[in-house]
């Protein structure tokens, strides 16, 4: 099937019925229009990551930065809010995949942010029937028929959607403007707001998205200028998108107050992103001989740098009259096991309850089954109110909390071996088209597999790397593991009747990447260049 593309933009993906609907003319044209507009500020903001961490690998130690200071001292709000963005006690997360948009439309969730970025592998099949799907969503139109023959359709009462893109590291191999790739984020943006602005206008709710990954107020303003043009392109009034960013970089931390004002006129407030905010130290202070943290399940939200990131994430929004969201317990529904089920639930009621008492006005869950309690928890706080904008926190958060990484120990075989085996088994998943992957009783995703093999190479190359009965991790030690865990990962998704021929590819990649003495940024980015 041909498509009518505009001068200049290349499409090599396969076209599949019902792609020519999202890939048209026009759609294509705005995502030409952002590309050709903001493609150069998007690479040099790329640069100047490298440079940032180059400075950090150097020894510099991140500080609010003292041009910005006006802004934080300033008296300034967010433009006023939707309704429907008025009340998000609790949002459901999940790819963009048909079976799931409906279950979470209908969870009893305030509000559904629908994932084009980690919880979603980006094949090209995924990136653009995700985007059919959506299309259907919107107009009530989606419907789903398991092999089972049991009907998935949506409630009349349905979420808030918003939606998120992809980061701006990533680009759409598929899609080339003027010989170029586009940006993965721009182009599921551009086609999304092109085909359903409108009519998210007309229904009343949207259109609203999540932001991620950033690390400094500059890649904010990026975003805020695309969002400008596109308004403006679509013939829809400024100021009616609204978006939320996700502060999961340890360097947006310290530019919570300038993102807000670089968007200040789209800004839905900010989401804290635990996982990739524990992977984000992990990277920025990998060289740092004094930096080496415990194992993942070590590093909850009450260790001392997670709690006053979160604090002080409150406070920032509620000082600047933006919705404060809290994030995601990778805890899920455990079936056929009732004792480690309940065990589950009460990690979730704790999670959301400590949330709620700190001012959050809402959190996230990664499955239908918990909004109940997430939603439990936060009315025993907020009663019939929508949010807590009004909740000030009180207290001085900066450098001196938010970099003092601790814990250190414990680092057990146990604790190495489960790295490597999460990061096997969601690497496998990955490649094999699944970005949303239950494992060990935990609701996997990008980035916990980013903690996964970083946590691994950290262990390897810090001198701190030392197992609690006194052995030293090293790649002599992983190498043999690598190899042992594979084979357990291969007999349980054998047992769930899966096929497992990604999970050899998956084992070398894992090795690659956290056994290399060059730190790879990101594992989405090799191993979307090994996709098809």
């Amino acid at each position: 099937m041909s498509l009518n593309l505009p001068q200049g933009v290349q499409v090599t993906g396969p076209i599949k019925p019902g792609y020519e609907s999202i890939l048209t003319h026009d759609a294509l044209t705005l995502v030409a229009k952002l590309h050709r507009a903001f493609e150069g500020r998007r690479q040099e903001l790329l640069k100047a990551r490298v440079a940032r961490q180059a400075r950090i690998d150097a020894g510099e130690m991140p500080d609010f930065l003292p041009e910005t200071k006006a802004i934080r001292e300033g008296d300034w709000k967010i433009a006023p809010l939707p309704k429907a963005l008025e009340c998000r006690r609790v949002e459901i997360t999940g790819p963009v995949e048909a079976k799931m948009i409906i279950n979470a439309f209908n969870s009893g969730a305030d509000s559904y942010m629908t994932d084009f970025e980690d919880s979603n592998s980006p094949n090209w099949d995924n990136q653009i029937q995700g985007q059919v799907n959506l299309y259907k969503a919107i107009r009530r139109e989606l419907s789903f028929k398991n092999e089972a023959g049991k009907e998935y359709k949506l409630n009349d009462k349905i979420a808030t959607l918003q939606i998120r893109p992809r980061g701006w590291h990533l680009d759409e191999k598929h899609v080339l403007v003027d010989g170029q790739r586009v940006s993965g984020g721009l182009f599921d943006f551009g086609l999304v707001f092109f085909h359903n602005a409108k009519e998210q206008i007309a229904r009343g709710a949207g259109p609203f998205y999540y932001l991620p990954k950033m690390e400094s107020h500059l890649e904010a303003r990026l975003w805020n200028d695309a969002f400008v043009m596109a308004q403006d392109h679509c013939g829809i009034p400024q100021g009616t998108i609204k978006a939320t960013v996700l502060v999961e970089t340890i360097l947006a931390t310290f530019e919570m107050e300038e993102i807000l004002y670089e968007l200040r006129n789209h800004s839905a407030g900010l989401n804290a992103g635990r996982w990739d905010y524990i992977f984000s130290c992990i990277k920025k202070f990998k060289k740092n001989k004094d930096f080496c943290l415990a194992q993942r399940g070590a590093i909850t939200m009450e260790v001392p740098f997670m709690r006053s990131y979160a604090l002080a994430l409150v406070q920032a929004c509620h000082k600047r009259g933006a919705p404060a969201m809290g994030g995601m317990s990778a805890l899920i529904p455990i079936k056929n096991d009732p004792v480690a089920n309940e065990k589950a639930l009460a990690g979730i009621r704790h999670d959301k309850t400590r949330d709620a008492n700190d001012g959050f006005d809402g959190g996230w869950v990664a499955h239908p089954g918990l909004v109940p309690i997430a939603m439990e928890e936060f009315v025993k706080v907020l009663g019939d109110k929508p949010n807590q904008w009004e909740k000030q926190v009180s207290g001085s958060f900066g450098p001196a909390q938010w970099l003092d990484f601790q814990p250190t120990t414990p680092i057990t075989e146990a604790g190495l071996r489960n790295n490597i085996n999460v990061g096997i088994h969601y690497l496998g998943s990955w490649l094999a088209g699944n970005g949303c992957v239950p494992i060990h009783n935990l609701m996997e995703d990008a980035a916990t597999a980013e903690i996964s093999r970083s946590q691994v190479w950290q262990w390897v190359v810090s001198p701190k790397g030392i197992l609690d009965d006194g052995r030293k991790v090293t790649e002599e030690m992983v190498r043999p593991m690598i190899a042992e865990e594979l084979a357990k990962v291969k007999a349980t998704v054998t047992a769930q009747g899966e096929d497992t021929a990604s999970y050899d590819q998956a084992a070398v990649i894992f090795d690659k990447m956290s056994l290399t003495p060059d730190y790879p940024e990101f594992l989405t980015l090799p191993l979307y260049e090994a996709m098809e």
